[in-house]
């Protein structure tokens, strides 16, 4: 029998959980989502994940990602979220609002990457892989052989007086009415940046615009190949289901495959 476990994607826009087959990363049933409360202070989102796992009639444990860095089960930064997520200690928080609940939470990039490594494309698995998520902002994380290195947060990266994710988000693309092209032309410009400072082996394209893949990886002109995440966006609910389950901890210097 399957294990299955429950998983909570919190995003600038969305927040989205559901149950997830452990062994074949897959959901079952349906995903459920609610809109991010505006403003995304930590006890009204809170107050939404708790919403969700109530729909859900899930009692178990579950893991939960923030647009964070996240640290020993601490937020140190804040990316289309409220302010207040600075500092916060999410172990004393979310012990508030799921009271006798295991609770696990990390990076949001990086629960994406945890799950495309494990259940997506065969070679994210070998050598230096870069996974980035196209949604709100953009997020990164880096793979070695398999092996996370935390934390990167590359979407806000200084790039043309600004930053990266200000730049080639694919919320930048629906708000300023890019054409795919236009769009494409700015992404290239972001990994060929990429390409200068970290020389990986792929890139990995996720969020929910790499659901029309074909539509704009093809048009990409940096050197390193480039494919859609496998997993699109639900990857982010399976790798917060996998780190709650495999207890993983800031010390992330494990095979993830």
């Amino acid at each position: 029998m399957s294990k299955i476990g429950f998983g909570i994607d919190v995003g600038g826009s969305g927040i989205k959980g559901a149950r997830v087959d452990l062994e074949t990363g897959e959901f079952v049933g349906d995903r459920i989502k609610i809109l991010t409360p505006k403003p995304a202070t930590t006890d009204a989102v809170a107050e939404t994940i708790v919403a969700i796992l109530n729909q859900a009639e899930w009692d178990g444990p579950v893991g939960i990602t923030l647009p964070s860095v996240v640290k020993n089960q601490h937020a140190h930064t804040a990316a289309n979220i409220d302010p207040s997520w600075v500092n916060t200690d999410l172990t004393e928080l979310f012990s508030r609002h799921l009271p006798e609940r295991r609770v696990h939470v990390l990076n949001d990039a990086d629960a994406a990457g945890l799950a495309e490594v494990k259940f997506g494309h065969p070679d994210a698995s070998h050598g230096s892989v870069i996974m980035l998520t196209f949604g709100t902002g953009i997020g990164s994380a880096f793979f070695q052989d398999g092996v996370l290195f935390p934390n990167t947060e590359l979407g806000h990266l200084a790039f043309k007086n600004s930053e990266v994710e200000k730049y080639a988000s694919s919320a930048v693309k629906d708000n300023e009415e890019l054409s795919y092209t236009q769009w494409a032309k700015r992404v290239s410009k972001v990994l060929t940046e990429f390409e200068r400072l970290f020389w990986p082996s792929l890139f990995i394209a996720g969020g929910g615009i790499s659901r029309k893949s074909e539509k704009w990886i093809p048009k990409l002109t940096s050197t390193t190949p480039v494919v859609a995440a496998e997993l699109r966006n639900r990857a982010g609910i399976v790798g917060a289901a996998m780190a709650v389950e495999q207890g993983l901890l800031p010390s992330w210097a494990r095979r993830c495959v």
